[in-house]
């Protein structure tokens, strides 16, 4: 009995019952702690996984939208291309016009101013040829034949002028 008084085998008997009364009574609230913890990660993870799945959802999203707000922006740089053509069409279209109907109003007052011409040298040569035969006539023209010429031509006022 020599073993009971060695203080080693006392202290790993002590131990050992330190042990048990500690696994019995502090089992269930270890095992309650752990449990507890347990829960706590795993309801982080589902927590992140459903944070995880929602940032890949909108990510998708995201993804779809930008997808169509690049193919709406080709259609409305598209659409102004297609405007912006039509329109220097136009603007050309308008200019040659505007130039065809100003070419035709200055060949119709060149036409104009031509004509105008004519007749004013077509009427100074009446008045020169009419001055010219006054005077002609003034200077072969003797007194007498004057007078019967301006007296015939009293006699027929009457039949000129009806």
């Amino acid at each position: 009995m020599e073993i009971l008084n060695d203080t080693h085998v006392w202290f790993a008997i002590s131990f050992g019952i330190f042990v048990l009364v500690a696994f019995i009574y502090g089992r269930k609230a270890m095992l309650g702690k752990l449990d507890n913890r347990i829960a706590e990660i795993r309801n982080e993870i589902q927590t992140a996984d459903a944070l995880n799945n929602e940032a890949k959802q909108l990510l998708v999203q995201y993804q779809i939208r930008h997808e169509e707000a690049v193919r709406d922006a080709a259609k409305i740089k598209s659409e102004a291309e297609k405007d912006a053509e039509k329109i220097r069409a136009k603007a050309e279209a308008d200019f040659q016009d505007s130039l065809e109907r100003r070419e035709k109003q200055l060949e119709e007052r060149l036409s104009r101013m031509k004509q105008s011409a004519i007749s004013e040298i077509q009427q100074y040569a009446a008045d020169l040829a009419a001055a010219a035969t006054a005077e002609i006539i003034a200077k072969k023209l003797d007194k007498k034949l004057n007078e019967k010429l301006v007296d015939r031509a009293i006699a027929n006022i009457d039949e000129n002028l009806h």
